[in-house]
């Protein structure tokens, strides 16, 4: 293993930039992750950026498989709206409208 190597980085500790839930979604400048714990706005924090996650969603929108999901800070969802929003990753499964969460493949 090469002497740089410091870990996978599939969970990774950063500032909490809110107070986030155990199984919420954070997002640290243009890094996503789900919430490992329970953590005070500006804790560490250690957040999983890989896996399949089952997420808040903007109720009214219908995801197809392998559609782009986004994540709204704003709103603390995920989305299939572009703008304003980052690319988190993709939706494993269909669902419906109205629907309150969905599954999402992260990008990692």
């Amino acid at each position: 293993m090469a002497k740089n190597y410091i870990q996978p980085g599939e969970v990774v500790t950063v500032p909490a930039p809110y107070d986030v839930a155990s199984g919420a979604g954070a997002l640290v400048g243009k890094l996503f992750g789900v919430a490992t714990g329970a953590y005070a706005s500006g804790a560490d924090a250690e957040i999983r950026t890989k896996g399949v996650f089952e997420l808040p969603k903007v109720s009214a929108q219908a995801w197809t498989v392998g559609a782009d999901i986004y994540w709204d800070d704003t709103a603390k969802n995920c989305t299939t709206t572009t703008t304003s929003n980052t690319l988190i990753g993709k939706a494993l499964a269909v669902a419906a409208n109205p629907s309150p969460t969905g599954v999402v493949r992260l990008n990692g």
